[in-house]
């Protein structure tokens, strides 16, 4: 653009430029989404555009560039007079967030995969045993056409109603999941895996939110020669009681430029560390009406009954929370200033002149301020101890600008609004700020760790499976973490493994860590990306064996990059818990996603496929209702095919004791009711059985690393229950023929009553826990059957001189 008006100058009201303020939304609903006191308290810059403005012309205005965070307010009424010539927002795939999420993945359970392997070889069986069939007959006349009539007969042996009985099982186990008391608030989202839960491997966790709780707690104030704990606040506050009840001509000449530089007391050097730790952050206090005192008077008089503090990390507002306490509130913050309340009730306000935000390059954050009453500028920074001890020169995060080093803050607002290479000039002018910082204190932090996570976590070792914490914290906060949860026994030693950055590095890393035994692994993900870049077979094979495994820094993508890694190298089921949105990605791909309802939102938890208000409802959830719902999905499995192959194997034998007739032994209302009003019920009550309580499952984890071998269903229970219904239905079907030969007419009847009641007496022969409900489905099933043999009698009289005729016209035409 030039200074020259636009061609759209007509849109610009002939040359007269007026400002333009949109408002996202309707202007008349403006105070209902952005409420006043809110709109005044965040953390946003609001820009008013000039159309048509050149460059020139604003930076003779002291405009400031668009940054990330700021809120561009939008009015409708500026659209109507004026015209947009086109708007440039960088969105789409560069953005964190969409860079750090992956599409969902359909899951399916791995006994669907396994009940779809067992259906694919009783097909192969239907198969055979209609050629078989036809074979014997030595392929005599169409023999085509008897093929296909086979295969309609013995269709039976592949369970149709199969996947309808394991569905049905689904949603009941579901349903029991999420009615259980003891873990209270858990929320089945995929009721397609239940029985997942109990084959889990490989457990990978998060640690903020997931183990801990996420409520900072200030532990620890260090000024080199002093510590002052939890027992020792009240001397902190006294002595920021003195400091600021000193007269001010001694605060103001302390603090002249001019001043020589004396030995500060240790109440001024716990007033200096307080008030930064009060100044350097991101909270910004939000008054709220509590029903006794109004908004707007509560945010005049800074009522402390209706403060509230907002931040996005927790950090911050345990810090601030910890200033309040020891005499420094915060009571008042927006775009450009700052206020502290003192102990004696004195407003300080501090001017904002510019603010560092935190980066993850940086990992640290700065704030300029100027004090009203000295009108000197300070620079506070704060952050992590490794990115901040470069900068240090004595003992001090606060630097004094004289004024012939406020270009450089003059150079960091032009470096803001460069348009090429912009992050490179920002940090290049912030480095030069950063020099000779003196170190004013250390502080501690403690994130809690959730109710019962180490028994938690003692329970799912007991039970075989392997916990991997995945975590963005640094190695040793991760570190303290695993050993405080007792992720890593007190018995095991713990393997860092040192960054890497080249191939031979990581080889002779590696090397260095397959000496040792049953050790426990802490790695940074930086080093990760490197390992599996060049040893990514090795890598894996030695994590898997170790105990427990560490990863600190990783970002979201790598996380799904292991568990994924690890379902390619173990084929074993993993089960992923997270509570933020950075755990979405590893929750999608696990076999297994769980999501912890916690302060980061409900992002991971709706993504999840299960979800759970506390990490302790996790060994409930393994323990009982995981290894439940698999052994019930197994028997019912099997039941099921034993139920169809019963009834086919009569059916054979029916057709080779009569020259293998394709003639149907019952009609097709018999076979119906035999599936499902007749052994419906009991078949599917075993979705009740137990074979131990929940308070020995939980007792006991050592059962559930029993299923982790997949015995339940597998091949060799497959063939036992094969053989057992081809042993079964071949003594039913010969039994009748020779032991009732006399009363042939009856044989149809005969036969079925005695398939129902073996199917009726294999259910309650396989029962371990009676319920209720088994009794009631088991006595309803035979009565059923007894009042259809009361009024179908006739009916299945007639069928079996159906059946008669049939075999005499087919023995006639094979005679012939």
């Amino acid at each position: 653009m030039t200074s020259k008006c636009c061609p759209w100058s007509r849109c610009c009201g002939g040359g007269d430029f007026r400002p333009r303020t949109v408002w996202l939304g309707h202007p008349e609903k403006r105070e209902q989404r952005y409420p006043r006191n809110v709109i005044n308290n965040q953390k946003y810059n609001f820009f008013t555009f000039l159309p048509g403005v050149s460059d020139y012309e604003r930076s003779e205005r002291s405009c400031s560039g668009i940054q990330v965070g700021d809120l561009i307010i939008v009015e409708k009424v500026g659209l109507l007079i004026s015209t947009v010539v086109g708007v440039v927002i960088y969105t789409g795939k560069e953005l964190r967030s969409v860079m750090n999420t992956s599409n969902p993945r359909h899951k399916i359970g791995l006994i669907d995969l396994e009940v779809n392997c067992l259906t694919k070889i009783l097909f192969g069986a239907l198969v055979v045993v209609s050629l078989v069939m036809v074979a014997l007959q030595h392929f005599a006349g169409r023999w085509y056409l008897q093929i296909f009539r086979f295969l309609l007969l013995f269709s039976n042996i592949v369970p149709i109603s199969l996947r309808v009985n394991l569905d049905m099982g689904k949603m009941v186990f579901s349903w029991m999941i999420k009615k259980d008391s003891k873990i209270p608030g858990t929320v089945v989202r995929a009721s397609t895996i239940p029985e997942q839960l109990g084959r889990i491997s490989y457990l990978l966790t998060d640690k903020t939110g997931t183990l801990t709780q996420n409520e900072m707690v200030f532990r620890r104030l260090h000024l080199g020669t002093v510590a002052y704990g939890m027992d020792s606040m009240d001397e902190v506050q006294s002595h920021v009681f003195s400091a600021y009840t000193q007269p001010p001509h001694d605060l103001q000449a302390s603090r002249a430029p001019g001043a020589a530089k004396v030995r500060k007391t240790i109440s001024s050097r716990v007033h200096e560390a307080v008030k930064a730790i009060a100044l350097v952050h991101n909270v910004t206090p939000v008054y709220e009406s509590n029903g006794v005192t109004d908004q707007a008077e509560a945010e005049q008089h800074y009522e402390d009954t209706c403060r509230v503090y907002q931040a996005s990390s927790p950090d911050e507002v345990s810090l601030v929370q910890w200033t309040e306490s020891v005499g420094l509130t915060l009571v008042g913050r927006d775009q450009s200033s700052v206020q502290l309340r003192t102990p004696s009730g004195q407003i300080l306000n501090f001017t904002i002149l510019q603010a560092f935000p935190f980066t993850y390059e940086s990992k640290r954050m700065g704030i300029i301020v100027r004090v009203s009453i000295l009108g000197l500028c300070d620079l506070y920074i704060g952050g992590a101890k490794y990115f901040i001890a470069p900068s240090i020169e004595h003992c001090d995060w606060m630097f004094t600008l004289s004024v012939q080093e406020t270009n450089q803050w003059a150079r960091y607002v032009q470096a803001k609004l460069s348009v090429h290479d912009r992050s490179l000039k920002v940090a290049t002018v912030i480095e030069s700020l950063e020099m000779e910082m003196e170190l004013l204190c250390l502080t501690g932090v403690e994130d809690q760790l959730q109710a019962d996570v180490r028994p938690t976590l003692e329970i799912l070792r007991n039970a075989g499976i392997k916990v991997w914490m995945l975590t963005g914290d640094k190695l040793e906060t991760a570190t303290c973490t695993a050993k405080n949860a007792h992720l890593v026994t007190r018995n095991q030693d713990i393997h860092v493994f040192r960054p890497v950055t080249t191939r031979s590095e990581a080889h002779l890393e590696l090397n260095a860590f397959r000496r040792k035994h049953d050790c426990a692994l802490v790695i940074s993900g930086d080093s990760l990306e490197v390992c599996l870049k060049y040893y990514e077979y090795e890598f894996m094979e030695l994590a898997c064996q170790c105990p427990a495994i560490v990863c600190c820094r990783c970002a979201p993508t790598q996380k799904a990059q292991i568990v994924r890694l690890l379902q390619e190298r173990t084929g074993k089921l993993t089960c992923a818990v997270g509570d933020g949105g950075n755990d979405v990605s590893m929750i999608q791909e696990a076999d297994c996603g769980v999501g912890v309802e916690g302060k980061e939102g409900k992002q991971a938890s709706l993504a999840a496929d299960f979800s759970i208000t506390q990490f302790k409802h996790l060994g409930r959830l393994l323990m009982v209702h995981g290894r439940n719902s698999y052994k019930r999905s197994a028997a019912l499995s099997q039941f099921v095919i034993h139920r169809s192959l019963c009834i086919s194997t009569m059916q054979a034998v029916f057709s080779s004791v009569f020259y293998f007739a394709s003639v149907p032994l019952y009609q097709g209302f018999l076979i119906i009711g035999y599936s499902t009003i007749y052994t419906m019920f009991p078949v599917f009550s075993l979705v009740l059985d137990k074979d131990v309580k929940s308070e020995v499952a939980m007792l006991y984890p050592e059962l559930y690393k029993d299923l982790l071998k997949g015995r339940p269903l597998s091949f060799k229970t497959f063939l036992i229950w094969v053989l057992i219904s081809i042993y079964q239905g071949s003594i039913i079907m010969y039994g009748a023929l020779l032991l009732f030969e006399s009363e042939f007419v009856h044989i149809v009847a005969i036969s079925f009553t005695s398939l129902i009641l073996t199917e009726l007496l294999m259910v309650a022969l396989t029962v371990q826990t009676w319920h209720w409900l088994m009794i009631v489905a088991e006595l309803l099933s035979l009565a059923c059957y007894i009042a259809s043999l009361v009024f179908l009698h006739e009916f299945i009289g007639q069928y079996v001189k159906i059946i008669l005729i049939n075999l005499f016209i087919y023995l006639f035409l094979l005679r012939f």
